[in-house]
């Protein structure tokens, strides 16, 4: 790896890093550090050399400004849906949409993936942890039968939120659980 893109590829950690060090504290991530994360992404991928992208497999480079805007957009859509039901907050919507901007549209999809699995897992291992398993799937029990009535009744299939929630989740740190298995797996594709 080039010495330039070491430096480019610890900028984008710190900055993910930051957003879940900020979200384990606060339960917020900052929209100064999306938002600066996503200048730089951007930065990045008009100023530097084209490329296939750092982190695609296709080794040094950039992705170009479209590209890059693009995998933005398509982050934003993935979790768009999960911010509408209420499931994940805003800044975790515009967190998965910066490093978009960094990853591109395909390989953000892969991370949105993962992230999905290890928000899954972290859900989990909290539930059990703090004791509150019970309530999640009374919860869930509710929130599906509610969903089914509705659809019965010729009613819309929004699902209502619990009446007694179990807490928030830290989710940026499912965020980069995910980018990170997706950016080894593209550098292992790069090396091979």
């Amino acid at each position: 790896m080039e010495p330039h893109t070491a430096l480019i590829l610890l900028a984008f950690i710190a900055l993910v890093m930051a957003a879940v060090v900020f979200d384990l504290r606060t339960r917020r991530i900052p929209n100064s550090l999306v938002l600066a994360g996503m200048a730089l992404g951007l930065l990045f991928q008009t100023v530097a050399p084209s490329g296939g992208g750092l982190f695609n497999g296709a080794g040094d480079g950039s992705l170009g400004p479209a590209q890059a805007l693009l995998g933005a957009a398509t982050g934003l859509a993935l979790f768009m849906p999960m911010y509408a039901l209420r499931t994940l907050g805003a800044a975790d919507v515009k967190l998965l949409g910066m490093v978009g901007m960094w990853l591109g549209a395909e390989p953000v999809a892969w991370a949105a993936l993962w992230a999905l699995l290890a928000g899954g897992a972290l859900a989990l291992a909290v539930a059990v942890g703090s004791g509150v398993m019970r309530q999640v799937l009374n919860n869930l029990h509710d929130m599906l039968w509610y969903s089914l009535l509705r659809i019965q009744t010729g009613q819309d299939m929004s699902v209502a939120a619990p009446s007694r929630t179990t807490g928030r989740l830290p989710y940026a740190l499912a965020i980069a659980c995910g980018t990170t298995v997706e950016v080894v797996r593209q550098l292992m594709r790069t090396s091979s």
